[in-house]
């Protein structure tokens, strides 16, 4: 059964450029979302986020009218849905998961769905989601079969097949690298492959859908506990009084250790987040998980308490000068480098606690946006020379390209990226 029509609900930074994708290969996509500035701006034949090449991909989807956005969901053959997983707001030590987000997508495609569609959850999840939005379905359309009940014989069905690209790079990741399809039944996984190889030309890897739930999760888990190992040991290096960053140069070298860089702490919607969808499920069995995950959230304040010390050095070296006559600039704002996305940013959490907590002057250099967020006070954006020019502190979070290879500033410096550390 072919695929003539495909919807994708959610159009940010993996929905977009999804539906753009297929779009290029002459399908017709929908695309859902409940932001109204979003879907104006792609029906325009433009992009409301930052992501390489994405826009003139989508600018060609909607001049040849293969791609067009919407708020409410249209009649398609499958479904895509790629909508926000965050956790919920409590105070337990251990967040939990909010899935309102997919809920409501699927309560939203429901009333459009028709016997042999396929639906795909794409949003990271914790394991069972894919099950638990089948049963979503069934609740909404109980004069259609689900896999659940129906197995093979369901008239709908459904999968789970993660995202697993890197920003900056996600046109050609979604094309090259492989895809975990995870089916509720053989048929399904079989439907989702044939749905995704319109424009993958990776690998389509077969299992079930709580294993592709998992394999996201553990892909990103893994990288949140080699990364504590980094920023444990670069806190270790601080207080021995030896240089991290030389320190696992020299480690590296051994022929089987492979040591990451150490940072001010770990962001972005993903690695930040999906491990604790594992220790959420399974607080007692995940504890080198969890334990990794307490390690990154720690390492911003212990950034931030690395600023006061410089602030305190500052003043004890100049003691006509108070706290109003400090300058600090912060280098970098975004949770990785060369991107525009501020979302769980350690980087950007830094700045704002010590824009709120110390009240000093703050310089920012952020090369990939132009405007500073409106809540944020006392902070101006600059370019680098001025920042570099003009402050006492200097304050190192994320390695663009466009502070490598320069100078470093005079002044007191703390440099969470080795920028600066080394020259």
């Amino acid at each position: 059964m072919s695929f003539n029509t495909i919807s994708v609900i959610g159009l940010g930074y993996i929905g977009l450029p999804t539906a753009a994708m297929f779009a290029s290969r002459k399908k017709n996509v929908i695309g859902v979302d409940v932001n109204q500035h979003a879907v104006d701006t792609i029906n325009r034949g433009e992009i409301h986020i930052v992501e390489p090449d994405l826009d003139m991909i989508v600018h060609a989807a909607v001049t040849e009218g293969y791609l067009k956005a919407v708020t409410s969901p249209e009649p398609a053959d499958a479904f895509l849905i790629a909508v926000p997983t965050p956790f919920k707001n409590n105070d337990s030590t251990i967040p939990e998961p909010d899935l309102s987000y997919i809920k409501k997508a699927s309560e939203a495609i429901a009333s459009v769905l028709k016997k042999g569609d396929l639906v795909i959850l794409e949003s990271t999840s914790p394991v069972g989601a894919t099950e638990q939005m089948a049963e979503w379905l069934a609740a909404a359309r109980p004069d259609l079969s689900f896999p659940q009940i129906m197995g093979e014989s369901a008239d709908v069905n459904v999968a789970h097949c993660p995202e697993r690209v890197l920003p900056g790079h996600v046109v050609r990741e979604l094309v090259e690298n492989d895809r975990v399809i995870g089916g509720m039944t053989a048929k399904c996984s079989a439907r989702a492959v044939e749905l995704y190889k319109t424009f993958v030309q990776g690998e389509c890897v077969i299992t079930n859908a709580r294993t592709a739930e998992m394999a996201k999760l553990t892909e990103n888990s893994c990288r949140d506990v080699q990364i504590a190992f980094a920023n444990e040991l670069s806190i270790i290096c601080d207080r021995l009084d030896i240089d991290v960053w030389e320190l696992i140069s020299l480690a590296n070298r051994h022929p089987r250790i492979n040591i990451l860089q150490p940072g001010p702490g770990v962001g972005g919607h993903c690695i930040a987040v999906d491990p604790w969808f594992i220790v959420s499920k399974t607080p007692e069995e995940a504890q080198l998980i969890h334990t990794a995950r307490k390690v990154n959230d720690a390492k911003p304040q212990w950034v931030i308490n690395k600023v006061k010390l410089a602030i305190a050095d500052f003043l004890q070296a100049n003691p006509t000068k108070t706290v109003k006559d400090v300058t600090i600039s912060c280098y970098g704002l975004a949770f990785k480098p060369d991107i525009d996305d501020l979302r769980e940013s350690p980087s950007f959490n830094i700045f704002s606690s010590i824009s709120q907590e110390v009240k000093i002057k703050i310089l920012v250099v952020e090369p990939n946006i132009t405007v500073l967020p409106k809540n944020v006070t006392n902070a101006t954006l600059v370019d680098l020379s001025t920042a570099k020019a003009n402050a006492d502190i200097h304050l190192m979070l994320v390695d663009h390209k466009e502070f490598l290879n320069t100078k470093r500033p005079l002044g007191y410096v703390i440099d969470c990226k080795n920028v600066w550390s080394t020259r």
